[in-house]
C-alpha cells in the first residue's frame, strides 16, 4: 500500500489557511510549514487534518485554535484533527516557506546526509542567516525549540537556530 504525501486541500480555503501563521515562526503559514494535510468543506464545516512538526509540539494546539478562529471569522465552523501518520517531514515546507525562514534568521533544514554531517560535526555547511558564511559550528543539538539546533558562524560570531532536517 502506498500513501499519497500530497495534502488534500480545497482551493476555496487557501485564502483563509494562509492568514494561519506558526506561532514558533510567525512569518511562515501552515501552508508553508506543509502541517495543512487535508482541507475539505462538507455541509458548510471545514474539515482539517493537522500534522504536527514533532509529535507532542506544543504549538499545535494554538495552532489548532487560530485555524478555528480563523474560519469562524468568514462564518464557517472548522474541525480540526491531528493526524500522526504518516510522520510530517520537512519535505512538506514550501521553497516559499524556506526562503522567508532563513530571511527571519533561521537557516532552512538541508538534505538528510548533510543535516546529519552539520549536526555530528563532520561538516561546516549550515550557513549563516546573518553573513551567510559557511564556517559555522553546531552550539547544541537544541536551539530554542526541540525542531532547532544552535549555531554559531566563525566569521561575524552571530548564533542562528538551523532548522533541523526531519524525514
Amino acid at each position: 500500500m502506498t500513501v499519497d504525501l500530497q495534502p488534500n486541500i480545497d482551493s476555496t480555503l487557501i485564502s483563509v489557511l494562509e492568514t494561519v501563521s506558526d506561532p514558533e515562526i510567525p512569518v511562515l503559514t501552515v501552508l508553508d510549514m506543509g502541517v495543512i494535510r487535508e482541507a475539505i468543506e462538507i455541509d458548510k464545516i471545514v474539515y482539517i487534518k493537522l500534522t504536527p512538526t514533532y509529535s507532542g509540539c506544543p504549538a499545535m494546539d494554538v495552532i489548532g485554535d487560530d485555524l478555528k478562529a480563523a474560519f469562524s471569522k468568514v462564518g464557517k465552523e472548522a474541525r480540526v484533527e491531528l493526524v500522526l501518520s504518516p510522520a510530517w517531514t520537512t519535505d512538506w515546507m514550501s521553497e516559499a516557506g524556506k526562503q522567508k525562514m532563513e530571511a527571519y534568521g533561521i537557516a532552512p533544514p538541508l538534505e538528510e546526509t548533510a543535516d546529519k554531517d552539520a549536526l555530528l560535526g563532520n561538516a561546516k555547511i549550515v550557513k549563516c542567516t546573518n553573513c551567510k558564511s559557511t564556517n559555522t559550528r553546531l552550539v547544541s543539538q537544541f536551539g530554542s525549540t526541540a525542531c532547532k539546533a544552535l549555531f554559531q558562524c566563525n566569521e561575524c560570531q552571530e548564533p542562528f537556530d538551523y532548522f533541523k532536517c526531519l524525514k
